[in-house]
């Protein structure tokens, strides 16, 4: 078989496979808001963007899945993982993982709440395998999707990947927190990776009342634009994690190092405590952050929002002018 080739008898499987993801998916509820993203998932198959794809092994490490490999019990298990809803390691390097396929059920997500219409020209920041590109491409067609990747190899191998599934958008190699001027204005922009601030070269390249949809933290943050200078939103409800931003823009937030021994041992793991500590980014100090948790009633993700006027940017709770606000870069 050559590159990227499936084995004939693997056919079947493969689409067995991505029929049931797609089942799956929409028992999510992730795409109830735009059910037309369901055509999509069926058309575009998952395979053909991780030939090859690592899994943590049980002696440590990854072990390596692929299409080619001579076991034909190994390649069952590589398309019955290509299908599987969750996210796979694609590109490891020294133990450090560089770039992924997100879980499907998350990217049905946040296609969904980037809330596209016909015409949209979209630009999504991080390339990874090219199956997002895809999908955006099989709902507005190749002329009206951008993706840029600072890693050449990651934008060849997604170029490749797209051709293989019969889409051609436009793919650029590229620092993602300039953005792409040259195919701009968009409607739309959709982050794959972790931000710690916003780009301001994002909103100069939006037309007026574009959506921005990108992590932060550990949420996802959808902005509305209303020119170059000026953009706000909320969270959304729902966890994500993904890998930082890499090139001009700063490295997405990490938890910051803090002592979380002194408070209550139910809340030190607590997902929406560690979001409000993340989001400030040593901000607040555990006792002050566990304070403001607990007199607001352990607020959801919702609740929190950003905005971006001229050259200050914070973060908020409940309301942009309210008591709680934090700078951003």
């Amino acid at each position: 078989m050559g590159a990227h080739a499936i084995d004939p008898g693997l056919d079947d499987l493969a689409a067995t496979a991505r029929a049931a993801l797609v089942r799956e998916i929409e028992a999510s509820g992730a795409w109830i808001t735009a059910p037309v993203w369901r055509e999509a998932f069926e058309s575009v198959p998952r395979h053909l963007f991780v030939p090859y794809y690592y899994v943590g092994a049980l002696s440590g490490g990854y072990e390596r899945r692929w299409g080619e490999d001579p076991s034909p019990r190994r390649r069952e298990n590589w398309v019955r993982g290509a299908y599987a809803d969750a996210p796979l390691a694609t590109r490891v390097r020294d133990g450090e993982l560089l770039s992924s396929s997100s879980q499907p059920s998350l990217m049905a997500k946040m296609l969904a709440e980037l809330a596209v219409r016909d015409g949209d020209a979209v630009l999504e920041i991080g390339a990874g395998t090219g199956y997002n590109a895809a999908l955006l491409s099989h709902r507005l067609g190749d002329g009206q999707v951008t993706t840029v990747d600072l890693d050449p190899e990651i934008t060849e191998s997604a170029r490749q990947h797209l051709a293989l599934a019969g889409h051609h958008p436009t793919v650029v190699t590229g620092d993602g927190a300039r953005g792409c001027p040259e195919r701009a204005p968009f409607d739309r922009i959709i982050a794959t990776c972790t931000l710690s601030t916003i780009p301001r070269a994002w909103l100069a390249q939006c037309a007026p009342g574009a959506r921005i949809l990108a992590p932060f933290a550990t949420g996802l943050i959808a902005l509305r634009v209303r020119d170059s200078g000026y953009a706000e939103g909320r969270f959304l409800h729902t966890p994500a994690y993904f890998v930082p931003l890499r090139g001009g823009g700063r490295p997405g937030p990490e938890l910051p190092d803090v002592d979380l021994a002194e408070l209550p041992r139910r809340t030190r793991n607590h997902e929406l405590l560690r979001f409000l500590l993340t989001l400030t980014a040593g901000r607040l100090d555990p006792h002050e952050a566990y304070g403001i948790w607990e007199h607001e009633g352990q607020p959801p993700r919702q609740r929190y929002g950003i905005t971006v006027d001229g050259g200050r940017a914070w973060a908020w709770l409940d309301d942009p002018a309210g008591p709680y606000a934090w700078p951003l870069p």
